[in-house]
């Protein structure tokens, strides 16, 4: 077979299947043979935490489909990962990496995963990540799991993956499946996009529906597509759309929603674009290197006609502390989702999975659970907490208000552009859109990239900047995953 599958985008992966060329069913089996071979033997990635047993059949299917009847859509016969917190009413579990859900089955599928098999996706299997996405404890690293254990980065054995999309993120940069959908609080899309060197699209909290995704926080988290290009995740976007009256979040999206965002795919989006850099607080903790990345990356921009404000410093930046919000509602959110599980599941409340976890410490408490029991003991589960009330809105009011919001006004700007993912507090607090694209590497190997943040439902700017700047500056490379360095 002539077609190679490193790399494969899916505009390419639709021409050899229209061709021919391929079939769904050759795919999966091709992402099977590169899991076989470096996930789970050779350098043992560890990203993929379990595969569909039925994704052979539903490739099948998909192929006989389009040969009767043609594609769906861009979405036909392309395998996807789902991070292991995205219900699958099916043979596969959804545990958030936990061995306390190591045999949790969910009743149906989440809403967006719904969409995706009405799109024709194949829902190869579950992605590996930090476990409850990195709300067990403090110093647990990026990446692991009671359940799955530790993903690697295949660039560099001694950068972290990031977390908590670990696994969706490494799959990903790895090719071992076409695309990926991971979920986001505070940077768990785009701290492992920026690190596996490929992009993420974190929405703005009510484009997609958060039904059937085990929780962390009902005011944070959202689902994203990850992809190796920007074309590639604005396709698993659109077959995420849709509307869902029992996700409250939605009904922000009322006439804001467009049903394809391809349509922003613009390689001259960056002209006269109004592009301001927050220099203050975010450059911090960058080297000197990962500065001279960011800062070619901005000469380029300007390159292809964008206005560059720079400094455009948020002023409340230094201001935004630690906040109660997340421990207070993680508890609330968590025990909603486990019972809806139905009468067999085991697991009822957060502290059924504390007590399991006490019960096993050597499976299951490799570094603690202090999250977890501070989340059971500071939080009523009825978020009246004073703390929670005055933390909730002292987030808008630096984040969006007086922050975003005010920064963008002041200088009339179109979006903000921070290093890697170093702005996803404040955009996550805020509930608005980011998407980041590889910029470069170190001389270690270490993947960086630039994030693009905007306001509320701003994805189609988002995508014009992202585009372009990926169209005119390709620098993703895939791991070797010959050996590390």
């Amino acid at each position: 077979m002539s077609f190679e599958i490193v790399e494969a985008t899916i505009p390419e992966i639709q021409t050899a299947l229209a061709a021919g060329e391929i079939t769904s069913r050759q795919l999966v089996l091709m992402y099977y043979e590169r899991i076989a071979e470096h996930d789970k033997n050779g350098l043992t990635i560890n990203s993929v935490l379990e595969l569909n047993p039925d994704a052979l059949f539903i490739a099948e299917a998909l192929d006989r489909e389009r040969t009767l009847q043609g594609p769906r859509g861009p979405m036909h016969g392309i395998p996807v990962l789902l991070k292991d917190n995205i219900n699958t009413g099916d043979k596969m579990h959804t545990s958030a990496g936990s061995l306390a859900l190591a045999d949790s089955f969910a009743g149906e599928d989440a809403f967006i995963v719904q969409k995706l098999r009405e799109a024709g996706a194949i829902i190869m299997g579950k992605a590996n990540m930090t476990e409850f996405a990195n709300f067990m404890t403090n110093g647990m690293p990026s990446g692991y799991s009671s359940r799955g254990g530790q993903v690697l980065n295949p660039y560099n054995i001694s950068t972290p993956t990031g977390g908590s999309s670990a696994g969706s993120a490494v799959a990903v940069a790895c090719n071992f499946c076409t695309v990926s959908v991971g979920t986001e609080t505070s940077g768990s899309i785009l701290n492992p996009a920026n690190l596996g060197s490929i992009v993420g699209i974190k929405p703005t909290v009510g484009l997609l529906s958060r039904s059937g995704i085990l929780p962390l926080s009902n005011t944070q988290d959202t689902a994203g597509p990850m992809g190796r290009t920007v074309r590639d995740a604005v396709l698993l976007l659109n077959a995420m759309l849709g509307r869902d009256d029992s996700d409250a979040a939605m009904g922000t999206s009322t006439g804001r929603v467009h049903e394809d965002y391809t349509a922003f795919l613009d390689p001259d989006g960056l002209k006269g674009a109004r592009i301001g850099i927050p220099r203050d607080y975010y450059f911090e903790e960058l080297t000197e290197e990962q500065l001279a990345l960011f800062n070619a990356s901005v000469a380029k921009m300007r390159e292809l006609g964008a206005i560059i404000i720079d400094p455009a410093d948020i002023r409340t930046a230094r201001e935004i502390k630690y906040s109660s919000v997340v421990l207070n509602e993680f508890k609330t959110s968590l025990n909603a989702y486990l019972a809806k599980l139905g009468p067999g599941a085991k697991m009822r409340t957060l502290k059924d999975i504390i007590d399991f976890n006490h019960a096993h410490p050597q499976e299951t408490l490799r570094y603690g659970q202090s999250t977890l029991i501070d989340a059971e003991y500071t939080s009523s589960g009825t978020l009246t907490e004073p703390n929670y009330l005055r933390d909730r809105a002292t987030d808008l009011q630096l984040c969006k208000e007086l922050g975003i919001d005010a920064t963008m006004k002041e200088h009339q700007l179109d979006a903000l552009l921070f290093p890697a993912d170093f702005g996803a507090r404040i955009t996550s607090r805020s509930g608005y859109p980011s998407i980041v694209v590889p910029s470069g590497y170190t001389s270690a190997g270490a993947p960086f990239g630039v994030t693009f943040s905007a306001q509320a439902y701003q994805e189609p700017l988002l995508i014009k900047l992202a585009y372009a700047y990926e169209q005119h500056y390709k620098v993703r490379k895939a791991p070797s995953l010959r050996s590390f360095i």
